[in-house]
């Protein structure tokens, strides 16, 4: 799988969303179903725009004790997406079991990513709240290494982590970089973001955008824009 743009389809329902694609015609953007969407519409969404034609990153972050994880993902594997997610704090057996779960009778499986730190997360925070003490850089590597160990494809990460996670679990570890704002852009609640262009500089493999896109007067353009940027 080569660079590409993965759009935030964070929408509050089915309704929202469609209306959204509808506007690409005759493109299939990659797209991130995320937990409001899924919440709202349930499985059934997922099914429906993968019949459309899409890539699908399931962004459902699990995070439970190993055995709630496994059955959970023997579940979603049943959806046929194409990346799904948990959080790397759940631990090395977590990520293992989320494995087993999701890898199907015939040995496929969709591609299994482990979240880092959330891009919302900055040092003092992490500090503060979490009680980390360490370089937030220090624990996104720990975490990457320790997805990397379990058997998963890779991470997501801050964008600006990108290239350090490449240079510390190898260019085939896939890095999912969301923290992505045009210049003119207002960052929102994320805290360690980069541009379309930069990510690719620090050699993001995807990157995901949701308002810079979602939220565009034109938003074919802002993708066109992204991609253009950033694959080139």
């Amino acid at each position: 799988m080569g660079k590409d743009v993965i759009i935030a389809c964070d929408f509050p329902g089915k309704e929202q969303t469609f209306a959204f694609l509808d506007k690409f015609t005759g493109k299939k953007p990659f797209v991130k179903i995320g937990m409001e969407l899924f919440y709202a519409e349930g499985p059934q969404i997922v099914r429906e725009i993968k019949n459309r034609g899409h890539r699908i990153f399931l962004d459902l972050k699990l995070h439970d004790i190993p055995n709630t994880v496994k059955k959970a993902m023997a579940v979603l594997s049943s959806l046929d997406v194409d990346i799904c997610n948990l959080h790397a704090a759940g631990t090395a057996a977590m990520m293992e079991a989320a494995l087993e779960g999701l890898t199907r009778p015939d040995g496929s499986r969709p591609l299994l990513i482990a979240v880092t730190q959330l891009t919302s997360t900055d040092q003092e925070r992490m500090e503060n709240e979490l009680l980390i003490k360490e370089p937030i850089d220090r624990v996104v590597m720990h975490y990457a290494l320790n997805a990397k160990k379990a058997g998963l494809d890779g991470v997501v990460c801050s964008p600006l982590e990108a290239g350090k996670v490449h240079e510390v679990c190898g260019q085939s570890f896939l890095t999912v970089t969301p923290g992505i704002r045009f210049s003119d852009s207002s960052a929102g609640d994320q805290k360690r973001i980069t541009t379309p262009a930069r990510a690719k500089e620090i050699g993001s493999d995807y990157i995901v955008v949701g308002r810079p896109v979602t939220a565009a007067e034109d938003p074919v353009e802002a993708y066109e824009k992204c991609l253009a940027d950033f694959v080139g």
